[in-house]
């Protein structure tokens, strides 16, 4: 077992999974990233880490400052544990419509919150224009997880070089959803890097504009409506994405990403939050495409934990027209007197 300074030298280094239904079904090896084993449960530590380590480099950081970012939450989670191990002040702006637990788990690593109404990036009012400005005012250094490519960086120097070394260079396909974009360029170009001829596939939930620039080059919804998912769905060409080496796109409904989870968490042990249901979803769809004998790696980007009180939640599925497993709704506690 391996030792680390503190808790930001251990954000990094999660497993592989084989994820044993899908793989069995397509015939494929498909394997997933197991990032909510980061000390802050996201695959969001990463970037975290590497913004707040650079700012540090380039003098924007200094003992006692304080970082701004908006977020929907697990960035602002990720930034508030790396931002306490170091002695900063954090400040999330973050949608008041994100689950209570990350507003809670935020505030447990000593954020303070700063909720506002959710609404389009075109408004100013919309929570990332509202950060950059709170930071100003406060001479505060200015996450920016959208532009910012240390965000990108930390996974072409990461996530990039470990499922290399864990699949021993037999890895032939990637599937990511974007949500700043850093996971699946800095993925994407590292990967492609020493081996050209991988695909990389983006899974794009409804509602979200990527699929249609990545397969026309326009930034345009495909179709109406939107996605229960958190922290995906873009709708402009952000910094981090600016560069992403995508060979293929997928639209992912929002019925195959809770299908997909609920079958990780019947069959597999595996309490995921939907991003990772839709990656997963997107990763069946490349193993179909490419057909049987292939090893496809995707991103499981944090626990369902973060979301009891939505996905994980019968009352919310209900109210959004999806069923639940029959274990999510039962009265599972054993009653007392029971001896």
């Amino acid at each position: 077992m391996s030792s680390y300074a503190d808790v930001v030298d251990a954000i990094g280094n999660t497993p592989l999974i084989k994820l044993r239904g899908v793989s069995k079904r397509t015939g494929c090896t498909i394997l997933g990233k197991a990032e909510w084993m980061n000390p802050g449960m996201s695959v969001k530590d990463r970037a975290a880490k590497f913004m707040i380590l650079d700012a540090e480099k380039r003098g924007l950081l200094k003992p006692g400052g304080t970082v701004v970012e908006g977020t929907a939450g697990n960035t602002g989670i990720g930034l508030a544990m790396v931002g306490r191990a170091r002695g900063y002040r954090v400040v999330i702006v973050i949608p008041e419509t994100q689950t209570q637990e990350k507003k809670d788990m935020l505030r447990l690593f000593g954020a303070e919150l700063v909720q506002v109404p959710a609404v389009p990036f075109a408004n100013p009012n919309n929570y990332v224009h509202v950060a950059e400005r709170l930071a100003d005012k406060l001479g505060a250094f200015y996450a920016n997880q959208w532009d910012n490519t240390a965000n990108r960086q930390s996974h072409i120097e990461g996530t990039g070089p470990e499922i290399w070394a864990q699949t021993n260079g037999r890895v032939d396909g990637f599937v990511c959803a974007i949500g700043t974009g850093g996971t699946m360029a800095g993925t994407s170009i590292f990967l492609k890097s020493v081996r050209p001829e991988i695909t990389v596939a983006l899974a794009d939930p409804f509602g979200a504009k990527m699929h249609a620039w990545f397969t026309r080059g326009e930034l345009d919804v495909d179709v109406p409506g939107g996605s229960i998912t958190q922290g995906i769905g873009q709708g402009r060409v952000t910094g981090n994405i600016d560069g992403a080496l995508v060979d293929r796109s997928f639209r992912i409904p929002d019925t195959d990403a809770v299908a997909v989870c609920d079958d990780l968490a019947t069959n597999e042990g595996l309490m995921l939050g939907g991003s990772a249901g839709l990656n997963v979803a997107g990763a069946v769809q490349l193993a179909e495409e490419m057909g049987p004998g292939h090893t496809i790696v995707t991103i499981l980007c944090d626990h369902g934990s973060r979301y009891l009180s939505q996905l994980w939640n019968p009352e919310f599925r209900t109210s959004k027209g999806f069923s639940s497993p029959d274990w999510l709704t039962a009265e599972s506690d054993v009653k007392a007197p029971f001896v």
